[in-house]
């Protein structure tokens, strides 16, 4: 008994209480706002019921498991995924009005969260160990680019990007995987060659990289440029480039392969600007919306209404009016937040997202081993650029690009890899992952 209470994780059972009542209550919330009636059923919330048991059902398991790894990453994403299925609940009627196919659009969340919820409980029991990641690492790198060239051949173009690839019974966007095998092939290759890449040799008045210890990363230069030019998919290449980027200096603490790396990104992406029109199409919105308010402007004008709307408390869940705003589910699903949870839901969230860096790069700080250590800060850098690249566009700090809020946005390839990030982060916290 005494054995079984030690193992019990107290701290992360105690923080999982507050998004669990946050899924119930507002869950209720949108019912009775929707409805204009007080009365209810269990089966009015029993979305936000299911929700409950998987969570305690995932920390009774870790507890059970004897897992010792961090209690406080967990809920963070809980509050995080129980939000995004709170909205997702607040817009199905919307969705509902605009097509059939998105009538039970939260329950369809809910099976993508319960399956990503599986997959995580499966990484948590059965991988005990993340070498096996790393001795595999040339494996990986060569599979993520032939992913990433049946989906530029066979590829589903969908607002004006190619990045998806229909499997018949669902539809599936590879950029979601490819960017964690990008993470797991650097961390491996940057440990193993962390001390030849840090290095410099002299030539005349010159210091010098190694530059065959170099290509490797200028391959992933060539990835990031080639999801622009060939798949005209801005989102996904800043978000490649700049894992890439962040990866080479935490390995070797040199801030000259930052600036021209981000030098020469820069232009690349100009001469794509030029080049391509969907690219300049958003540069002209994030400018001036106002040049075509009626078709591509409309989308980013709507969505500063609905902020602007929102003012610092918010029109209240559920009375806002984001059927305004086309694909709010996914792309502004944060403008939503700005108008119906108003500034302070806002900043709860960004908050929450802080919170969720802080303690991904926390982990990364505290492992033992250099691989770990690299994997940990890369898989934090994907939710941490993301989230950055999103809401910066949302915003208009910068053009919108078509990535997805993580673990709020609508979307199954984007929250399942998103819970495999988790775990593998959380495996990363165990102090005796070496000995799985």
């Amino acid at each position: 008994m005494l054995a079984a209470l030690r193992r019990f994780r107290f701290t992360e059972f105690q923080l999982l209480v507050v998004p669990s009542l946050m899924a119930i209550v507002g869950l209720l919330t949108v019912f009775l706002n929707r409805t204009g009636s007080a009365q209810w059923t269990w089966s009015d919330i029993w979305i936000s019921l299911a929700y409950v048991v998987l969570l305690f059902g995932i920390t009774g398991w870790l507890s059970l498991s004897g897992f010792k790894g961090d209690q406080v990453l967990f809920p963070i994403v809980a509050m995080l995924v129980g939000l995004g299925l709170l909205i997702m609940q607040r817009l199905q009627p919307v969705l509902e009005a605009k097509g059939g196919a998105w009538a039970t659009l939260a329950q369809r969340q809910l099976i993508y969260l319960a399956l990503g919820l599986g997959l995580f409980w499966g990484m948590m029991t059965f991988v005990r160990s993340l070498d096996w990641l790393r001795r595999y690492k040339y494996t990986w790198a060569f599979a993520g680019l032939a992913l990433m060239a049946v989906t530029i051949v066979l590829g589903r173009e969908e607002y004006g990007a190619r990045s998806w690839l229909d499997l018949g019974i669902v539809t599936v966007q590879p950029d979601e995987i490819v960017k964690l095998i990008l993470v797991v092939f650097m961390a491996g290759y940057l440990d193993e060659h962390r001390a030849a890449i840090g290095s410099t040799y002299r030539l005349g008045p010159l210091s010098l990289p190694p530059i065959p210890y170099l290509l490797p990363m200028g391959l992933m230069w060539l990835m990031a440029v080639a999801t622009v030019v060939l798949q005209n998919n801005l989102g996904s290449a800043l978000l490649f480039f700049g894992i890439f980027l962040v990866m080479l200096y935490v390995a070797t603490g040199r801030q000259v392969y930052v600036v021209v790396g981000l030098a020469s990104f820069a232009v690349a992406v100009y001469i794509a600007y030029q080049l391509f029109g969907r690219i300049g199409d958003r540069v002209q919105n994030w400018i001036d919306p106002w040049a075509d308010p009626w078709v591509l402007g409309n989308q980013q004008i709507q969505s500063d209404y609905a902020m602007a709307a929102g003012r610092m408390f918010g029109v209240g869940l559920g009375n806002g009016f984001p059927q305004f705003i086309p694909v709010v589910e996914t792309d502004y699903v944060f403008a939503v937040i700005g108008e119906e949870l108003g500034f302070l839901g806002t900043m709860g969230v960004l908050c929450l997202y802080l919170l969720l860096v802080g303690r991904g790069f926390l982990i990364a700080l505290r492992a033992e081993d250099g691989f770990a250590r690299l994997l940990a800060a890369g898989l934090t850098t994907i939710l941490a650029l993301q989230t950055l690249i999103i809401l910066g566009g949302v915003v208009r700090l910068i053009p919108l690009t078509g990535v997805t809020l993580p673990f709020i946005s609508a979307g199954g390839s984007s929250l399942l890899t998103n819970f495999i990030i988790v775990a593998l982060l959380l495996r990363t916290s165990d102090p005796e992952w070496r000995r799985g």
